[in-house]
């Protein structure tokens, strides 16, 4: 079995793995009804021209470097390319306002941006201009754009900038220790924080899962699908660094609605993807399967009848014949609508609900959960096939992590994994990093075979299915900012978007009775009231990003108090006493 290198640094790698395979392909994308390849050679030319090119525009080692664009070739020769160059690569949601970026820009200190598309660019260019950034790359030309600083195109760089890939190889002096990004998450107090991850984080993260990866499947020729964004952690050293480690293929999705298509004509070995896929993805295969009739529906009861005795330790002779019918009927079909070649799935960045892991098992296809944050790498653990798969666990932590429970249950990891801290944020730092361990916010335990099992969330953080993080104080203290509206939480752990609970102000609601004639007994039954607290929900969402927008909302029966043990004696709303007194209404928003 071949060995997991070690390498000093991310870009080393990458051009140590382009030196093996040459010519090989590497990258690949779709377009004009087929897919193309860019060889590893090919890419290793790039990424040196570009960091030529970036090194040209001025750009000094450490450096801040924005990226802003969707999965496509170009991101992942941008992101190597800012690392060679010495820089570091601040890469950010696509989804982002004009608000995010300008806070993004100011605080990493971005002194260049690279773009990928105009309709991206739309949002973006006025906060560029309002920044300390001296140039933007286009890898599409941008409309508009030029005047308002100085604007190149992708191409042209490289076309004038011939570089050494050999040269630039051999330049990289880069240590695991230095900085390799800095990727922006939602904290609790509102405001995006820079999570500083050095070189050494994301190839401790990779080489843990190429282990997993080596020992427990063979290390063959990896396929991999990009489906989820790469300015989050979990696909940026998942899908990007893992496959290069591996020297796999990547593919890069068109998107959701041709997903199930690109699946099939990709058909990729591992797939590192979010719970929320994996049930749409169960549900549509459900359907299929139940519209083919009594016969296999049947069958899939049986397959999730044994699949659920197998998890429970519970194997029996007697469904022997059953699982030789499922393996020549039921299953090849389901698998071939993977590609047929399917090592893993890899579910993080959200929790899977254990049913769902225990369908896609009696369909024949491995999934493993893992648990992680963006300040960890940012994988801890990952459920594994040799030290066996229990759907309520996230396995054990990957080698070299050391995980701890804390006295009060949270989660403690400590490890090369770890970040060097939040990029100039002393303060949440010193919070998140005490004596060497992270704290992770997480309340968990160890099973009897030492995979980690996550029981509750002590940090004040939605998780939405994608796996997006989101801070609901800061959607909150937004909402709260209008006339209209007195107190609310907002709620959508691990749902499809946020709703809110909302107590109107007491006063604006007098002043609006008054002068509309209503009774104010009876103003939540009038549609005008309701739609002028609309109108404020939307006018909050208008400076919100799509993942932060509360799509929809109803009025608490009273205001949260210290009396009914709504808030705290400090004034802080306590979010499960609100959550079980409004769960059946919260719910039923998500319904119809």
């Amino acid at each position: 079995m071949r060995a997991i290198e070690k390498f000093p640094n991310l870009v080393t790698m990458f051009f140590a793995r382009a030196a093996e395979k040459g010519d090989a392909p590497f990258l690949w994308r779709k377009s004009g009804g087929a897919w193309h390849s860019q060889s590893w050679a090919e890419v290793a030319r790039q990424v040196a021209s570009l960091a030529a090119a970036l090194k040209a525009q001025g750009l000094k080692p450490g450096d801040p470097v924005m990226l802003v664009s969707e999965n496509r070739p170009e991101f992942c020769i941008a992101d190597l390319a800012i690392m060679a160059a010495g820089c570091i690569t601040v890469p950010t949601y696509t989804t982002n306002t004009t608000r995010d970026h300008q806070h993004i820009l100011t605080d990493s200190g971005a002194r260049a941006v690279i773009v990928s598309t105009a309709k991206l660019a739309q949002a973006l260019m006025p906060a560029v201009v309002r920044s300390q950034a001296s140039f933007i790359i286009g890898m599409e030309p941008l409309r508009g754009a030029q005047g308002t600083c100085a604007c190149h195109l992708w191409s042209d760089l490289l076309a004038t900038h011939p570089a050494d890939v050999g040269a630039i190889a051999a330049a990289q002096s880069a240590t695991r220790n230095d900085q390799a990004c800095i990727i922006y998450t939602s904290g609790t107090g509102g405001a995006p924080r820079g999570v500083m991850q050095h070189h050494g984080a994301i190839l401790a993260n990779v080489e843990g899962a190429g282990t997993i990866v080596a020992e427990d499947f063979g290390w063959g020729e990896e396929v991999f699908l990009s489906f989820l964004p790469l300015s989050h952690a979990y696909e940026h050293s998942g899908g990007q660094f893992l496959p290069m480690l591996l020297g796999g293929q990547i593919y890069y999705a068109e998107g959701l609605e041709k997903l199930a298509s690109n699946i099939e004509e990709a058909r990729p070995t591992i797939m590192v993807v979010v719970p929320r896929l994996f049930e749409v993805l169960r549900t549509r295969i459900i359907k299929s399967i139940e519209k083919q009739g009594k016969f296999p529906t049947y069958l899939l009861a049986q397959a999730l009848r044994i699949a659920s005795k197998e998890q429970g330790g519970k194997t029996s002779v007697l469904d022997l014949p059953m699982k030789l019918l499922l393996s020549r009927t039921l299953v090849p079909k389901i698998r071939a609508r993977f590609g047929g070649r399917l090592k893993a799935l890899v579910s993080g960045g959200a929790p899977l609900n254990p049913d769902v892991g225990l369908f896609f098992h009696a369909m024949g296809l491995t999934l493993l959960q893992g648990y992680g944050q963006t300040e960890a790498g940012p994988v801890v653990s990952c459920n594994r096939p040799a030290a066996g798969i229990a759907m309520d666990t996230v396995g054990p932590p990957l080698d070299g992590v050391e995980v701890r429970i804390a006295e009060d249950g949270e989660i403690l990891v400590r490890g090369e994994l770890v970040m060097h801290g939040y990029w100039r944020n002393p303060a949440e730092t010193e919070k998140a990093l005490q004596d060497g361990w992270l704290h992770t916010g997480d309340i968990g335990e160890f099973d009897a075979k030492g995979r980690i099992r996550i029981t509750d969330r002590k940090k004040d953080l939605i998780v939405n299915d994608k796996g997006d993080n989101v801070s609901p104080q800061k959607v909150e203290g937004m909402l709260t900012l209008q006339s209209e509206i007195g107190q609310a939480m907002v709620h959508g752990d691990r749902r499809p978007y946020l709703v809110g609970l909302i107590v109107p102000d007491a006063e604006w609601t007098r002043e609006w009775a008054a002068a509309q004639g209503v009774a104010m007994g009876r103003v939540e039954a009038n549609p005008a009231y309701m739609a002028a607290l609309r109108a404020a929900v939307d006018r909050v969402n208008d400076d919100l990003s799509v993942i932060e927008r509360v799509r929809r909302f109803i009025l608490a029966d009273e205001p949260f108090g210290i009396d009914n043990e709504e808030m705290t004696p400090s004034m802080k709303i306590r979010r499960h006493v609100i959550r079980k007194r409004y769960a059946d209404r919260l719910d039923a928003l998500y319904k119809g």
